[in-house]
């Protein structure tokens, strides 16, 4: 039975998507849910799998094509696979003698697309797809056969220097370009300032130290970090300015009554920003929880446009990359991101001594359009008091 392999349904804010890689090819055996290609989409990589045990038949978006909503990709045979394929060699003979008697080479998309780059005549390419199709294999190794044979004579003309400076120019993906676009419209459509403070963190390392073994047991194993008191921290500040919690839409301001703080995560792909939805209701071990499980999922691709839509404020953390100190950029609509950075002893002055302390800088990035720098200082003032103070926190003062 053939099956038509379709795009995965966008959401609203997707208008379409480019295919990214094909995993599988026609004619080759699939399994029931296995990943046959990869859809990139300017804010996540989307996976799709086979519906039942068989193999592609047709590939009709070849990689680098744009894909619609739910748009056909590819054609699909439910249980066919390993045995039609062991009865190719059979009918080659059969399938080579079309092209010689003058019938048109069959190729797939991807195979045109990387015969144009590479100035291969498919004329010439053998197909091992089914039917005698060119695959994009084919054409690679069409490619490189020649450059191989000529490569001894190439060499014994032009000596290659030691040191050369050697360039590889790669298109950049949808998403790193989606997230050009966002950071290049912050800095240009928004009024952004930063102001920056400094934070004791002995008393939350204290704290940690003391509780850890303990909290680890009774949660499960989740392990107690510092990003959770942070985003308390914040649900707590945002609470009390709620101009850093709100968002611009035209000329009108939209006061949030909740609090959905993004937290930044690096992935192999770029910087993601999935949200933690009603963080004012959550506690340390269920932050805890989150980021982690976010973070796993970002690195192995699996993060939904769902979950990464939305937030009111957000909180990146370049200390654990070692950064000292940064003014990071706004994640409009929203008019506020909080910055952490790296824990650093120094000496400081406490009581007329010096006293070596943990320090960590925090910088508050701000929409001025929206925020005034009175608001700006308070908010970041009282994050850094429930840091040093984290009964605070616990109190609500």
């Amino acid at each position: 039975m053939t099956i038509e392999i379709k795009a995965p349904t966008f959401p609203e804010s997707v208008q379409d998507g480019t295919v990214a890689t094909w995993h599988k090819q026609p004619g080759e055996a699939v399994s029931r849910d296995e990943l046959i290609v990869d859809i990139e989409t300017d804010k996540v990589v989307l996976e799709v799998v086979a519906p039942a045990d068989g193999a592609l038949t047709e590939i009709i978006k070849g990689e680098g094509d744009t894909v619609l909503s739910n748009e056909v990709i590819a054609k699909f045979e439910e249980g066919a696979g390993a045995a039609p394929a062991a009865e190719k060699p059979a009918e080659a003979p059969a399938a080579e003698a079309a092209p010689a008697a003058g019938g048109e080479k069959i190729a797939m998309p991807s195979a045109k697309k990387m015969a144009a780059e590479k100035g291969v005549d498919l004329a010439g390419v053998e197909g091992s797809g089914k039917g005698g199709r060119v695959l994009k294999e084919d054409v690679m190794k069409a490619g490189t056969a020649p450059a191989a044979a000529a490569a001894p004579a190439a060499a014994a003309e032009v000596a290659v220097a030691p040191g050369e400076r050697v360039e590889k120019r790669v298109p950049m993906t949808r998403m790193r370009k989606r997230i050009a676009e966002r950071l290049l419209d912050a800095s240009q459509s928004t009024a952004m300032l930063t102001t920056f403070n400094e934070v004791n963190m002995k008393p939350i390392m204290d704290l940690r130290k003391n509780y850890k073994d303990l909290f680890e047991k009774k949660h499960n194993g989740t392990r107690l970090g510092f990003m959770g008191f942070f985003v308390k921290a914040a649900v707590e500040s945002l609470k009390r300015y709620s101009a850093v919690n709100a968002s611009i839409d035209g000329d009108d301001i939209v006061y949030h009554g909740y609090q959905d703080i993004g937290v930044a995560v690096s992935s192999p792909k770029g910087l993601v920003v999935p949200v933690l939805r009603n963080a004012e209701n959550m506690g340390l071990a269920d932050i805890e929880n989150n980021i982690r499980d976010m973070g796993l999922r970002a690195r192995d691709g699996k993060l939904t446009i769902e979950e990464m839509t939305g937030g009111t404020f957000t909180i990146t953390n370049g200390g654990v990359f070692g950064s000292l100190l940064s003014t990071p950029i706004l994640n409009p609509p929203q008019t506020a991101i909080l910055g952490m950075h790296k824990i650093q002893e120094r000496p400081m002055a406490v009581d007329g001594k010096v006293e070596i302390l943990p320090m960590m800088y925090l910088a508050l990035s701000y929409d001025h359009r929206l925020i005034d720098g009175k608001e700006a200082v308070g908010f970041l003032v009282a994050i850094k008091e429930m840091i040093e103070d984290p009964a605070r926190i616990l109190l609500e003062v």
